[in-house]
């Protein structure tokens, strides 16, 4: 009897301490997080699900982020770091061509692979006068789905204040459109 209480407590313990294991990591490490919209089309669809972390306080490039800055829409955004801190970005909406760079001299043009289409619709909501300077310690990211995505082109976006990043998106856990799928991300 003594021998299978002590097999009871044995797996009572190893039970309990994965669950606690997992609810520290998907607190301080890793979150789950949901899409909704398509404005990230065609890399993530409306429902699909990413696992993102947490445990990073640098951007770059082509990094998807998960925003949740206070503004005018006060709902959490997924989009693609397109400029960093320091960095000046230009949009030119008749070509449909994005450049960046370090200076304002020295802008290159993006190779965007993963976009839907180029930026070719300038909405009324953008009111910056390109080339423009991203501040440091900010973030200018835009949706994939270009013609159809509210970033950082809008005034009720703007910048993104790097302590507003959630997290970076890792992997894609579920899709929307297929289910299971892990597609990893964000990992240059």
């Amino acid at each position: 009897m003594k021998k299978l209480a002590d097999n009871l407590y044995e797996i009572a313990s190893v039970i309990m301490t994965s669950i606690i294991a997992i609810v520290i990591l998907f607190t301080f490490v890793f979150r789950l997080v949901g899409v909704d919209g398509t404005s990230m089309v065609p890399t993530l669809s409306d429902n699909d699900w990413l696992i993102t972390t947490t445990a990073t306080s640098t951007y770059k490039y082509k990094d998807i982020v998960i925003v949740v800055q206070p503004g005018l829409l006060n709902e959490p955004l997924v989009k693609r770091v397109i400029a960093t801190g320091g960095q000046w970005i230009d949009v030119d909406y008749d070509e449909g061509v994005v450049y960046v760079g370090d200076t304002k001299d020295d802008m290159k043009p993006l190779t965007e692979d993963y976009i839907a289409e180029p930026a070719t619709r300038h909405y009324s909501s953008d009111t910056n006068d390109y080339p423009i300077q991203v501040p440091e310690g900010c973030l200018f990211v835009m949706g994939d789905n270009r013609n159809n995505s509210t970033d950082s082109r809008s005034f009720a976006v703007g910048f993104i204040d790097e302590r507003y990043v959630l997290g970076k998106a890792v992997f894609r856990l579920i899709s929307g459109d297929t289910g299971l799928d892990f597609e990893k991300f964000g990992i240059y």
